[in-house]
């Protein structure tokens, strides 16, 4: 199970919020490029990167994520605001090892469908879940699609990864939901990256005893809860 430091943009800045809310920053970067270097040479095995501003709607930052996939020198998976095969076309032609897409792919399965089919392995689905309900537009907004009738549309759609937040405990470093990312492992049909509520090596290691594929920490890194070479050095 890998660890991966979040990087996400907003209006050119790395920002950690509260539930994805512009407005509780708790952590402002003026150097995402230098951020994610500097995860990089701690020994991070990839980079998570959002462009929260292509997330909600604000425009975007593809300048500076395709420096960051180019320069960065370990693998990037990015995401945020991706709705149309032309920007999923161009971060993985940049060489992206993966693309997160969340909104039109929830609202159109037939698109998340054919750029799965047209890039196996190589598209990751966010469904990011708040009280059980699965969350689009930069979590402005609930979907009207159930969770479950979601992984039945997705079961055999060639996709890379789900990207499961949990947005009830996003941003706050207070600690995962077990119950919740259990019950998600158990009923999604791919392998499962878990975000949201990273507080300690305690919940890594609880997480991996879930058989998670993957883990994006944000806060509790940026703030120095979780120490970079532990978490590291277990992967090695």
């Amino acid at each position: 199970m890998r660890v991966m430091p979040a990087v996400d943009i907003l209006e050119g800045e790395v920002v950690q919020l509260v539930g994805g809310r512009p407005g509780t920053e708790q952590i402002v970067l003026p150097d995402p490029l230098e951020v994610a270097k500097g995860w990089a040479r701690q020994g991070a095995p990839a980079i998570h990167v959002i462009d929260l501003d292509g997330a909600l709607g604000k425009g975007g930052n593809p300048n500076l994520i395709k420096r960051i996939i180019k320069e960065v020198g370990v693998p990037v998976e990015v995401g945020g605001g991706v709705r149309t095969t032309a920007t999923v076309n161009q971060y993985l032609e940049w060489g992206a090892e993966a693309v997160i897409v969340g909104t039109r792919a929830i609202s159109d399965t037939n698109w998340l469908r054919d750029i799965a089919l047209e890039h196996p392995r190589r598209v990751i689905l966010a469904l990011d879940v708040a009280s059980g309900r699965i969350q689009v537009k930069g979590w402005q907004e609930s979907s009207h699609v159930p969770l479950e009738q979601m992984f039945d549309i997705i079961r055999d759609f060639p996709l890379a990864g789900v990207l499961h937040t949990d947005v009830d405990v996003e941003g706050r470093a207070q600690g995962i939901n077990p119950g919740e990312i259990r019950g998600f492992v158990a009923r999604c049909p791919h392998p499962v990256i878990s975000s949201g509520g990273i507080r300690s090596i305690d919940d890594i290691r609880l997480l991996e005893g879930m058989k998670v594929a993957a883990v994006v920490a944000g806060l509790a890194l940026y703030t120095g809860r979780l120490n970079p070479a532990e978490v590291w050095r277990r992967e090695r």
